[in-house]
C-alpha cells in the first residue's frame, strides 16, 4: 500500500491523487501539517514540503513532479496508450511543459496564495507564518486567474485536451489547481466558456470523485464545487 503525505486542499497533493486515481492505484492518505516541521516528516523530505509518496521498498518520493515521473516509470507496460505521459518525445515535452505551467506558474500566481491565505494560515501560529490573510496577495491571485483561464480556453479550442488528443498529466495538473481554487469559490467560470467546458469533462471522470467529496471543518466548499453541471 502506498502512503501519501498531503493536505486536503493542497493543489500539488491533489495532482498526485488524480494521477493515482486515473491508474486505479490505492493509496493511504496521511494529513501532514507540514508547517509544523515534524521531525519524522523532515526525515522523509528535508525540504519540509508536501506531497511525499512512500512506497514499500523504495526511498521517499518528494514533490509532485517527481512523484508523477515515479508513477509513470513504475507502471506496468500493458498500460500502453492509457499512460498519462505519452510515448513520443515531442508529446512528452508538451505534457511536461504544461504540467510545469500549472504546478509552478499557476501555483505561484493563483492557487498557492489563495489556499495559503484562506486555509493554511488558519492553522498556523504567527511564528509559523499564520495570521490574517494578505488581501493584496489574494487580490493579485484573483486577477491572475483570468489569463490562466483564457490560456486553457485557447488550448482546448485547438486541441481535444490541453496537450493534445488525449488526457495527460497536463490536464490533471490544471484540474488539480483549479479544483482547490474552486473549492474556495474563487474561479470566475463565466470568464471563459471553453475552459469551463473542459473542466466539466475532467471533473466528471471517476478519478475526481474523491476530490469532490473533500470537505474541511469550518470551511465548506462553494455551492457548485461538486456539481457536475455547474
Amino acid at each position: 500500500m502506498l502512503t501519501l503525505f498531503h493536505q486536503t486542499l493542497c493543489p500539488l497533493s491533489r495532482y498526485v491523487r488524480l494521477i493515482l486515481g486515473e491508474y486505479g492505484i490505492e493509496v493511504h492518505l496521511h494529513e501532514e501539517r507540514f508547517w509544523e516541521r515534524r521531525e519524522e516528516f523532515m526525515l522523509l523530505n528535508p525540504a519540509g514540503q508536501i506531497p511525499v509518496l512512500m512506497a514499500d521498498g523504495q526511498p521517499p518520493v518528494p514533490g509532485a513532479a517527481i512523484i508523477a515521473e515515479f508513477i509513470d516509470e513504475t507502471m506496468p507496460p500493458e498500460r500502453g496508450e492509457d499512460r498519462l505521459l505519452p510515448a513520443s518525445i515531442a508529446e512528452r515535452v508538451e505534457v511536461r511543459r504544461l504540467a510545469s505551467w500549472f504546478n509552478d506558474k499557476f501555483h505561484t500566481e493563483v492557487s498557492g496564495p489563495l489556499v495559503s491565505e484562506r486555509v493554511f494560515k488558519r492553522y498556523m501560529t504567527v511564528a509559523q507564518g499564520g495570521g490574517p490573510p494578505d488581501t493584496d496577495a489574494m487580490r493579485a491571485a484573483r486577477h491572475n486567474i483570468r489569463y490562466h483561464l483564457a490560456y486553457i480556453g485557447w488550448l482546448v479550442r485547438t486541441r481535444d485536451w490541453l496537450a493534445g488528443d488525449r488526457l495527460s498529466l497536463a490536464d490533471l495538473a490544471a484540474a488539480a489547481h483549479l479544483s482547490a481554487t474552486d473549492y474556495l469559490g474563487e474561479v470566475p467560470w463565466n470568464a471563459d466558456e471553453a475552459a469551463k467546458n473542459w473542466y466539466a469533462r475532467v471533473k466528471s471522470r471517476p478519478s475526481f470523485r474523491a476530490i469532490l467529496a473533500d470537505t474541511l471543518a469550518g470551511l465548506p466548499p462553494a455551492v457548485s464545487y461538486a456539481d457536475l453541471d455547474f
